[in-house]
């Protein structure tokens, strides 16, 4: 990854958001516009790849004392991530994060469509219908990640949900299911019978689309 004095002014997150609009920012510039700059011994896109992989693990609500942890980041940029977060939180709950169908969670993980690797994520959802929120729950290599019951009920437990989503980018940018998707999908939902967390869906997605086990009557 080129330090931020490497890349050329106009090919420059904060310089793409203002000629080309928000959306078209990947996850990380997105970071690097808010962070602003770097510290005295590390680049700003340095900082910002650490901190991407911490709220990944962490989801919509990442918490100022692990941030601060980060090489880089300090008091102000932690403070000033969380507030963002919160700040977002506020605006669009509970509307805006109120599921009817469990193809509506697609606005909040669309960002991981084009990651490189599988992203293996859980949604929690409480009994209103409003998701808790977003995590990642294993990165794998290209078109295979291990996914264990124990990794996903975790944090969903922890939420106190009642039902929860689970979905995964294929890299391949294949939307049909593999024999482990389908394996992972009834193992997760014979535990959810167990545990009494409704599994609603398992979303594979793309660039390009989407496949809903829910919808297409595998789960």
């Amino acid at each position: 990854m080129k330090r931020i004095k490497e890349i050329p002014p106009d090919m420059r997150p904060r310089e793409k958001l203002i000629q080309n609009g928000v959306s078209s920012l990947s996850d990380l510039e997105l970071l690097t516009v808010i962070i602003g700059k770097g510290s005295k011994n590390t680049d700003v896109i340095s900082i910002s790849k650490k901190l991407l992989k911490e709220i990944d693990n962490q989801g919509i609500s990442p918490n100022p004392q692990s941030l601060i942890k980060i090489p880089g980041m300090g008091t102000a940029k932690a403070a000033l991530i969380a507030s963002a977060f919160e700040f977002a939180r506020r605006r669009i709950k509970p509307e805006g994060l109120k599921i009817k169908k469990p193809s509506d969670i697609l606005p909040l993980i669309r960002h991981y469509a084009d990651r490189k690797q599988e992203h293996f994520l859980s949604i929690s959802i409480n009994g209103a219908g409003e998701v808790l929120n977003v995590r990642v729950v294993t990165i794998g290599l290209i078109n295979k990640t291990q996914v264990h019951p124990r990794e996903v009920f975790a944090d969903i437990i922890s939420d106190r949900a009642s039902a929860f989503i689970v979905a995964h980018n294929h890299p391949s940018g294949s939307l049909v299911p593999s024999k482990e998707d389908a394996q992972v999908t009834q193992t997760l939902k014979k535990a959810s019978s167990i545990l009494g967390i409704n599994l609603l869906d398992h979303i594979i997605f793309t660039p390009k689309g989407y496949y809903s086990f829910l919808e297409n009557q595998a789960i």
